[in-house]
């Protein structure tokens, strides 16, 4: 289960001009009825009125749609985080969007580079506990670093890189800033090797909210609102990380699974590990990385090139056969990952055929399919109610349960092609998100009377 602290906020508020000299201002004397200035060369020069800025409306976790509707996801628990805007002009969108890029590339690079020695010292030579964690392969370690809290992911690079191009790379990711992305603070080079520093967030990965090995019959994740909630996490956090965060490149973030992701606490919200690693270590490129795949027959490749890294259940076809990670192959992960959560099941699991002797593969994307595809009316409700979590105890809404299975099954298509791009999956689920939280306030128990189910 869960057990920790409330995670702290990822996104640090950026200090502006005006932020400042207000500070300045109200720090020295001033005269009775008058207001703060707001220049920066004299206090007591006259304030001068200036329109407001277009961004003032604009939510700090989401981009606005060309629909001029959109998403905003606040610092709250439950189910009051999304609250549907529709204040924002549909003709004035897309350029406010372009302001927002222009204005994120014209900030400061903020990315930091530190030496390897104070890697060393922060892990103590790396003689350091290292940290548990089921998210990565690779090792990590937790400690402080300037003061800070930090978790340090060593990682393999897939090619040699130079410090300018680092840098260059670190400053993009490193202006990215959205509350459920868990953010990177800044990287070190040793040899062949990528040290990068993210800060450390209190919770446990969704896969043991899920799954908890020592209660398999317990989750914090118990009503449906809470899994809603994590669902809009992530969709919102990958198209930040497809349509906003790379602004000139379209990134990919190629580690999209269950045992990435932290669900914080009490809040229980989403945040997404290992954002800009694929990057920063050219995993994205071809061939880059090695292979997790559960086949016994599989062997290195003959050829020079490295074969790819990935997850059983998680990579998609076209990314099995090229060894390319896309957009589209996140999509098909992402996919996957809310199959967990609605069912509470693996992405694969075996079972053992007595007829046979052998294991037969058990797809969650097959399971999926049978609840929901074959059928209709009554049949369909019936399965898709035997096929959801038992733990949520036949309380949701099953209109919307299906229709996001069948959104869903879009984003695991087989043909890459057919799959939705995130914008699309972030703004369906906050719609049913939407309609899950009327479903709630609909079904909620009033609180003059009690209800008790043990015998009179």
């Amino acid at each position: 289960m869960c057990r920790s602290k409330m995670a702290t906020n990822a996104s640090e508020p950026i200090p502006t001009t005006s932020s400042t000299t207000t500070t300045a201002a109200q720090s020295t004397p001033r005269p009775v009825r008058t207001r703060p200035k707001t220049t920066t060369t004299s206090t007591q020069s006259p304030r001068k009125s200036s329109p407001r800025s277009p961004f003032s409306k604009l939510p700090s976790t989401s981009s606005p749609s060309t629909s001029g509707t959109y998403y905003h996801s606040g610092s709250g628990s439950g189910s009051d985080n999304y609250h549907l805007n529709t204040s924002v002009d549909t003709n004035s969108a897309s350029s406010n969007r372009t302001s927002l890029s222009s204005l994120h590339l014209s900030l400061p690079e903020n990315a930091y580079i530190y030496g390897f020695s104070e890697i060393r010292s922060a892990t103590n030579n790396f003689l350091t506990k290292r940290y548990s964690t089921s998210s990565s392969s690779s090792q990590s370690w937790r400690c402080e670093l300037n003061g800070k809290g930090v978790i340090i992911f060593q990682r393999k690079l897939h090619r040699s890189i130079q410090e300018s191009e680092l840098k260059s790379k670190l400053s993009m990711i490193c202006k990215s800033h959205h509350n459920s992305i868990i953010k990177l603070l800044g990287a070190s080079i040793s040899n062949d090797h990528l040290y990068l520093v993210y800060e450390f967030v209190y919770g446990s990965n969704l896969s043991t909210c899920l799954r908890n090995p020592r209660n398999p019959n317990f989750t914090v994740l118990s009503t449906w609102m809470s899994r809603m909630q994590i669902a809009t996490d992530l969709a919102h956090a990958l198209d930040y990380i497809h349509n906003t965060a790379g602004f000139a490149i379209s990134l990919v973030h190629k580690h999209v699974k269950s045992s990435g992701i932290i669900v914080t606490e009490p809040s229980l919200n989403a945040r997404i590990c290992h954002f800009g690693a694929a990057e920063l270590c050219s995993e994205t490129e071809r061939n880059g990385g090695e292979i997790y795949e559960e086949l016994p027959e599989l062997r290195r490749s003959d050829s020079r090139g490295r074969q790819f890294e990935g997850i059983t259940g998680y990579m998609s076809p076209e990314f099995k056969s090229t060894g390319v990670s896309t957009q589209k192959s996140d999509v098909y992960a992402f996919g996957v990952v809310i199959l967990e959560l609605l069912s509470g099941e693996e992405p694969v699991k075996y079972k053992y055929d007595k007829a046979t002797g052998d294991c037969r593969k058990i797809s969650i994307i097959e399971t999926a399919t049978e609840a929901v595809i074959q059928g209709g009316g009554e049949e369909v409700e019936g399965r898709l109610r035997r096929w959801v979590d038992k733990r949520l105890k036949d309380s949701f809404p099953v209109e919307v349960a299906e229709k996001l299975t069948r959104l869903v099954l879009e984003c695991v298509h087989v043909d890459p092609d057919m799959r939705p791009d995130m914008r699309r999956v972030a703004g369906k689920i906050s719609k049913l998100y939407l309609e899950s939280k009327m479903w709630s306030d609909r079904v909620q128990v009033p609180t003059d009377f009690t209800v008790s189910f043990a015998p009179r």
